[in-house]
């Protein structure tokens, strides 16, 4: 027992620095995310837009907001609260820009951002809290999860956007924080009653903290259904516990009056959140739903996933781990094969971290069965991969703190190996240079081309004084065109000639009356799995890049329906279709100027004449021969342009 005006242990000395850290490292993690979110200049995949900040601008603005609602939200494959959650930042943002009109456009860009970038902020922060949990207050590698959450390429890459992968994997890390890891304890008896206390969930906190937790989980399942492998994971380690533990002469808390309890919390959470996602999904749908369902009846039981890529069975364990990991890929592996490689731990710690180590080879396992696979889907396990890997990374990069002393009553553990972490942090931090700022820029840089071209053409239509919702009977119905405004008689302002999907759309647009059009890639749902029909399908992006001239010819602009149009002014009513600016990459430069320009070319009638106005530099390779070079906008020059 320490004496009187002893200093106190560096345990506690540890615990209380770390408490009272909390909210400042809270603001500043913060601060660096919403840095993130501001310079994540490039596209990376379309989910990030079409699946939550189109049908979130939808129920924002109206029907005719002109959003493109994509054929998983006509079938009801995703929840709606994902998107709702975006429908009330762009609602708050237009109320916000009412008296500014002029920050408008820049504020509706930087919204959603911004609220990306606090749950990117909060599941950093809940990584360190976890890691708290496990290795102690007082314990240096939980600094070490945080610094390896706040240098992860990957997180620097994906946590502030808005994925539902990335809300996924915030919610997850949450729950898991929240999760009562004591379930995996034994049982504390007094010596005068050999019976168990109390159970452990009647403790004060713990059964809040456990209804918060399964709301969280809940949520994380219902935005994503394979969410449900790390739940289960977790839940057949807690239940099984009592028949896992090796040691016979311990009691577990989980008596039948736990488990009873568990699953009344479990089934009271489930409902609660559930009702709620069956009412914003009937609110948005205008019908009853349940999206889970869909989702697996369409990619599972119609094989549709796999019109979008198939991937080895090893893909997670060749590219999916080392991609999340980079340079922490040895101490991942190290701390999977291994999760507990020291004796220091306590009992509760010990199992949390080999229940953690579970639910990544149970859902690695899991997923690898099915055949289209992304990076993705096993990004929520990524918080987990950084608590496991942050002890043997710890031990590698530092020397154990000196004895405390009255000098020094709190040591610091040193760093070694300076030079090699130095070179790994190097590298991280020239991926997430190299993937925020170079890889794909173009997608983005376009749309700022074409929107603030329209607004400069059409200031009147632009109308950047009203309100959005004011203006949606200015455009046509969710899809990848509108149709054309009778009464206004606005021209088709941009075609992409692109792979599907290839830029941002009406989240980066904005100007509902703004005409767009681009190449479509519907999967045949008329269709049955592995028939020839399926087979043979070819969707309108496919069939452009398979003979562009025929596609052209047939489906875009056939012959006859458009004539007569002069080069020098304004179109006549009947080429409403013929557009200001054609949008592609450049390698469908000669395939334009033969249909058009060439004497024999099919649409040489049409007058049309392409000239780049504007190009983009999208990178220095891409995995999509299609989209490698620059992104070109050509003027087809038809349309007096108006200064």
């Amino acid at each position: 027992m320490a004496s009187v005006g002893s200093p106190p242990a560096p345990e506690l000395l540890m615990a209380v620095r770390n408490e009272h850290n909390k909210p400042s490292v809270f603001r500043s993690l913060l601060v660096i995310r919403l840095l993130n979110a501001w310079w994540v200049l490039t596209f990376f995949q379309p989910d990030e837009y079409f699946q939550a900040l189109e049908p979130a601008w939808r129920m924002a603005f109206g029907e005719g907001s002109g959003a493109w609602i994509t054929w998983e939200w006509r079938n009801q494959l995703r929840s709606s609260l994902h998107p709702a959650l975006f429908a009330g930042v762009y609602t708050l943002a237009d109320l916000v820009a009412r008296p500014l009109p002029i920050i408008r456009p820049w504020l509706l860009l930087a919204a959603p951002k911004a609220a990306q970038a606090v749950f990117a902020a909060a599941g950093d922060w809940y990584t360190w809290q976890l890691a708290v949990k496990i290795y102690g207050a007082d314990s240096s590698v939980s600094w070490f999860a945080l610094f390896m959450s706040m240098f992860s390429p990957f997180q620097w890459y994906c946590s502030t956007r808005t994925f539902s992968n990335s809300l996924e994997t915030t919610l997850t890390i949450m729950a898991l924080n929240y999760w009562p890891w004591e379930l995996l304890g034994d049982a504390k008896t007094e010596k005068e009653n050999p019976k168990p206390a109390v159970s452990i969930l009647h403790t004060p906190g713990t059964l809040t903290s456990l209804r918060i937790s399964l709301i969280l989980a809940a949520t994380a399942v219902l935005l994503r259904p394979t969410n449900i492998l790390i739940w289960t994971t977790v839940a057949l380690a807690t239940l099984l516990r009592p028949l896992l533990s090796r040691s016979g002469s311990t009691t577990s808390v989980l008596t039948p009056q736990t488990i009873l309890l568990l699953l009344r919390e479990a089934l009271l959470c489930g409902t609660l959140v559930l009702s709620l996602s069956l009412t914003s999904d009937r609110l948005y749908f205008n019908q009853w739903a349940f999206p889970p369902y869909k989702f697996l009846y369409f990619n599972l039981s119609q094989s549709l996933a796999v019109l979008y890529g198939r991937n080895d069975w090893h893909y997670y364990l060749s590219q999916g781990l080392p991609l999340l990991s980079i340079t922490y890929l040895p101490f991942v592996l190290y701390s999977l094969y291994n999760p507990t490689p020291t004796t220091q731990h306590s009992k509760i710690s010990t199992a949390t971290l080999k229940t953690l180590s579970w639910t990544v080879y149970i859902t690695i396992a899991a997923l690898s069965c099915v055949s289209h696979k992304e990076v993705r889907f096993i990004y929520p396990l990524l918080p987990a991969l950084h608590i496991l890997a942050a002890a043997p990374l710890a031990a590698f990069f530092t020397v154990p703190a000196p004895p405390p002393s009255a000098k020094s009553p709190l040591p610091k553990p040193r760093l070694r190996r300076k030079r090699l972490l130095t070179s790994a942090l190097a590298i991280h931090a020239a991926l997430a240079f190299f993937l925020t700022l170079l890889h794909q820029p173009a997608p983005m840089t376009v749309l700022t081309f074409l929107r603030t071209s329209y607004a400069r053409i059409h200031p009147e239509q632009a109308v950047t004084s009203a309100p959005i919702a004011s203006l949606a009977s200015a455009s046509s119905g969710p899809g990848s065109s509108s149709a054309p405004n009778e009464e206004t008689g606005h021209e088709l302002f941009a075609l992409f000639l692109t792979p599907c999907h290839s830029t941002p759309w009406r989240s980066h647009l904005l100007h509902p009356s703004l005409r767009a059009r681009a190449l479509t890639c519907e999967p045949p749902l008329h269709t049955q799995p592995n028939t020839p029909e399926r087979e043979a399908y070819r969707d309108e992006a496919d069939r452009f890049y398979d003979d562009p001239q025929l596609f052209m010819a047939t489906e875009l602009w056939p012959a006859g329906a458009e004539s007569g149009v002069e080069s020098t002014t304004t179109p006549p009513a009947g080429a409403e279709d013929i557009p200001r600016y054609i949008i592609g990459f450049e390698g469908i430069e000669p395939w334009l100027n033969s249909f058009f320009t060439h004497p024999t070319g099919a649409g040489h009638h049409l007058g049309v004449s392409p000239k780049r106005v504007w190009q983009g530099w999208n990178g220095f390779f891409n995995e999509d021969a299609r989209r490698r070079g620059k992104l070109v906008v050509w003027d087809t020059g038809l349309y007096t342009t108006v200064s």
